[in-house]
């Protein structure tokens, strides 16, 4: 997944039209055993964002658990997957797995639109949760890399609850992680408006008045036609929910 879900206001990832107002990484899953003796990154979910990955190397598996239950789906180069909001969703490394990550809603994901699967407890108490999310701002790679498998290992816990509450009480165990993930995000909205109107609704508009244009006969935008080229941000890549995250920037963005 492409957020980082850091314990500081992050830049938008989105790229200048960029196409649909979404939002692109690559992705190195991380191989760090897990305590349930797999290898792999974060359980989580998106709120209002649906996210794809296109394998592009090694392989693996994701997890997933929604409306249609329970599923693990095998990943190698060339595998396409996709799932929509309220998905959990956990990636396991078997050998070198790396994906591109499409995102939609460019920017909800860095400010906030993902959940990770803690223990119910702590889903039910912002406090702890924002204190379990939060990586630290700054430090050397070992400290920020364990401080990032900590938490995938306290979701990775909070999971194998989840699992056995959906297996005993179905649907209302769902349920119920929705309802404490729509509390948790629920301060967040009016940023989230904000940065949706300044993406994904702007291209939106500009793709229907394109259209009205073409309709009646005005080419002009057509002249407005450019190649924005994306530079890669600077290493070391980013400690993201699943992996070690690589971004890019429009020339002329800074951090």
């Amino acid at each position: 997944m492409s957020g980082t879900q850091e314990n500081r206001a992050l830049p938008s990832r989105s790229l200048p039209r960029f196409p649909g107002g979404t939002s692109v990484s690559d992705l190195c899953v991380y191989d760090w055993d897990t305590p349930d003796g797999l290898h792999g990154g974060t359980p989580h979910l998106h709120t209002v964002s649906t996210e794809a990955y296109v394998v592009t190397a090694g392989r693996g598996e994701v997890h997933t658990l929604s409306a249609d239950g329970a599923a693990q789906d095998a990943l190698e180069k060339g595998s396409l997957l996709w799932f929509t909001p309220g998905t959990v969703h956990r990636l396991v490394n078997h050998a070198g797995l790396e994906l591109a990550v499409i995102m939609q809603n460019a920017g909800l994901p860095e400010a906030g639109d993902a959940v990770m699967t803690f223990p119910d407890e702590i889903l039910a108490d912002p406090d702890r949760y924002h204190e379990a999310v939060a990586l630290p701002p700054e430090g050397d790679e070992q400290s920020r890399a364990a401080a990032a498998r900590a938490r995938r290992d306290l979701a990775i816990e909070g999971h194998r609850q989840l699992l056995a509450a959906v297996e005993q009480d179905g649907p209302a165990a769902m349920r119920r992680l929705h309802e404490r993930a729509a509390a948790l995000v629920r301060p967040r909205i009016d940023q989230w408006r904000e940065i949706w109107a300044a993406n994904v609704e702007a291209e939106t508009e500009r793709t229907r008045a394109q259209l009205e244009a073409l309709a009646d006969g005005d080419a002009s935008h057509l002249q407005e036609a450019s190649v924005i080229r994306g530079e890669p941000r600077p290493a070391p890549r980013l400690f993201g929910m699943c992996g070690r995250l690589q971004t890019w920037r429009a020339p002329d963005i800074t951090d």
